[in-house]
């Protein structure tokens, strides 16, 4: 599902670009997080019950491996951003904080090589 946009049948998907991301006050990534998290698991829960700093998996949410691996799909067509290895993945699934924190990152580093790609053409 994409945010904001489209018919409302779920059937649409945009990628937000890097720009987008970046300029994203921190609340309102968050809050597309938390829409990404309850969406792509089917979760029977509001988004605004997720808290910022609550645990994902374990304790918190209880998401399990499966689930990871369905929100890193997500966090990739969504955002345009991938997790690339377990021990990065870890960290930045661990609440909806560090994802935000990981989008972000993530969406700098592409602005910025894109920037270089530009600049050496």
């Amino acid at each position: 599902m994409a945010w904001g946009l489209g018919d409302g049948s779920g059937d649409s998907h945009v990628t937000i670009p890097a720009v987008m991301i970046e300029a994203a006050p921190d609340t309102e990534l968050k809050e597309k997080i938390k829409r990404l998290i309850v969406d792509r698991l089917k979760l029977e829960m509001e988004p605004s019950e997720i808290g910022d700093a609550d645990p994902l998996f374990g304790e918190g949410l209880g998401l399990d491996s499966i689930d990871a691996l369905e929100l890193v799909l997500g966090l990739e067509q969504e955002f345009g951003v991938k997790i690339e290895d377990e021990e990065v993945g870890a960290e930045a699934l661990s609440s909806v904080d560090s994802l935000a924190q990981f989008v972000q990152e993530k969406a700098r580093s592409q602005k910025a090589s894109a920037g270089d790609r530009d600049a050496s053409g």
